[in-house]
C-alpha cells in the first residue's frame, strides 16, 4: 500500500465517521489525541488497542477491588476502542481480527457488572448460530424487545449508549451480529434476504419468558438500517421499525461509498474484489419488498449525508406510508444531531409497542 494511500485512509476515517465515535463511547480528547498520532493506515488498530487497553487496566483493577458499576463501565469502554481498532481495518485481517477479539472479551466481561446487566446470547441460525447481547430492563416482568442492527462495520459491541435509551424505557434490547457483522463475519457472508434473519431471531425469542413476543421492535442503523425494514417486509411478527441512515438500494450509491467502506463491504460478503462487490450489492435492495412492510416505520436521516443520499429514504417514505425525519443538518447516520433524533426515536418505538411512559 502507497503511503499517499495509507494517510488518506486515516483522513477518511476521521472526517467520516468522527461524530459516531464519540457519541458511541470514545472521549473527545481520546479520539483527537488517537487520531493525531496515526500517520499511516497501518498504525490504525495498534493506537487504538493502546488506547482500550487503559480502560480495560482500569476495568480489571476495579474488578480486583470488587468496585462493579465501575468496572462495567471501563470494560465496556475497553470494547468499544478495541472495536474502533477493527471496524474498516480490512487491509490487515490478522489485526483487525486480533482486536476484535479483545472487544469480544472485554464487552462479555462488562456485561454482568452493567446496569441493567447484560447476557451474551447464541441464536441458532441455518448451520450456526448468530451472537447477541441481550439485556432486560429493570422492573419489567415479561419486557418489549427491540432487536438492534448494526450496519456495515458496526457491531454489538458499539452499541451501549443507544440501548440505554430503550432499556431506560421498560424494552429489552436484543443487540445482534448478524451475517457479515461481528463475530458472525467469519462464518456468514454479508446477505440481502434480512426477512430470514428475522424469523430465526423471532423464533428465538418466542421461546424466551423474559421477552413479550407479541411486542417486538427492529432498529438498525447505515446498512442496518437497510436490513431492518428488508427484516420487517417478511417477518409480520414484528411490530415496529426504526430505519437510521439506511440506503433504499446499495448498489445504486456503490459508486459514491468512501473507499474504506466498498473495501469493508467486499471482505465482509466474502468476495474477492470490488468488481465482484458491486455486483453482488445490487442484491441489497427493497425494491419489491416494501408493499410487504405493514408494520409502523420511522425513517431517520440526515440530508448532509456524504455516504448515501436522502433520496432512498424519501423513495421508502412514499411506498410505505412510514414516518420520515429528515435532519437537514444530519450527517451519516445523524450523530453529529443525535439529540434531536435518539430519545424521539426511543418514545416513538414505546408507543408503538404499547409501553407507558411516565407523564410527569
Amino acid at each position: 500500500m502507497m503511503a499517499s494511500d495509507e494517510d488518506f485512509l486515516v483522513k477518511e476515517a476521521t472526517a467520516h465517521w468522527a461524530p459516531r465515535f464519540t457519541t458511541n463511547g470514545v472521549a473527545v480528547s481520546d479520539f483527537n489525541k488517537i487520531t493525531a498520532s496515526v500517520k499511516r493506515w497501518a498504525d490504525w488498530a495498534d493506537a487504538w488497542v493502546a488506547a482500550g487497553s487503559i480502560h480495560h487496566d482500569l476495568g480489571r483493577e476495579a474488578l480486583g477491588e470488587e468496585r462493579f458499576l465501575s468496572a462495567g463501565h471501563h470494560l465496556s469502554t475497553a470494547s468499544v476502542y478495541y472495536h474502533f481498532a477493527k471496524f474498516v481495518f480490512v487491509d490487515y485481517p490478522d489485526e483487525m481480527k486480533a482486536a476484535h477479539e479483545l472487544a469480544v472479551s472485554a464487552l462479555n466481561a462488562a456485561l454482568p457488572h452493567l446496569n441493567p446487566a447484560g447476557q451474551r446470547v447464541e441464536i441458532p441460525y441455518r448451520e450456526s448460530t448468530l451472537p447477541a447481547v441481550l439485556r432486560l430492563p429493570v422492573g419489567v416482568s415479561k419486557a418489549p424487545v427491540v432487536i438492534m442492527i448494526s450496519g456495515l462495520d458496526s457491531t454489538k459491541e458499539e452499541l451501549r449508549s443507544t440501548e440505554q435509551l430503550f432499556l431506560d424505557r421498560g424494552m429489552a434490547t436484543l443487540a445482534l451480529d448478524g451475517p457479515g457483522q461481528g463475530e458472525s463475519e467469519y462464518h456468514f457472508p454479508i446477505v440481502a434476504d434480512w426477512e430470514h434473519v428475522g424469523t430465526a431471531v423471532v423464533d428465538w425469542i418466542e421461546q424466551r419468558e423474559q421477552l413479550d413476543s407479541d411486542a417486538i421492535g427492529a432498529w438498525g442503523v447505515s446498512l442496518g438500517g437497510y436490513y431492518a425494514p428488508r427484516m420487517v417486509s417478511g417477518e409480520p411478527r414484528i411490530r415496529a421499525c426504526a430505519a437510521l441512515a439506511g440506503p433504499y438500494a446499495w448498489g445504486d450509491v456503490w459508486d459514491q461509498l468512501p473507499e474504506l467502506t466498498r473495501r469493508t463491504f467486499t471482505f465482509r460478503s466474502h468476495l474477492a474484489n470490488q468488481d465482484d462487490a458491486k455486483e453482488y450489492s445490487q442484491l441489497l435492495t427493497l425494491e419489491g419488498r416494501t408493499e410487504s412492510i405493514q408494520c409502523p416505520l420511522l425513517i431517520v436521516f440526515g440530508a448532509m449525508d456524504r455516504l448515501i443520499p436522502k433520496d432512498g429514504a424519501e423513495r421508502l417514505a412514499r411506498e410505505t406510508g412510514g414516518t420520515l425525519l429528515m435532519l437537514e443538518d444530519g450527517n451519516h447516520g445523524c450523530m453529529n444531531v443525535a439529540a434531536k433524533h435518539r430519545n424521539k426515536t426511543a418514545d416513538w418505538m414505546a408507543a408503538k409497542l404499547g409501553v407507558r411512559l411516565p407523564s410527569a
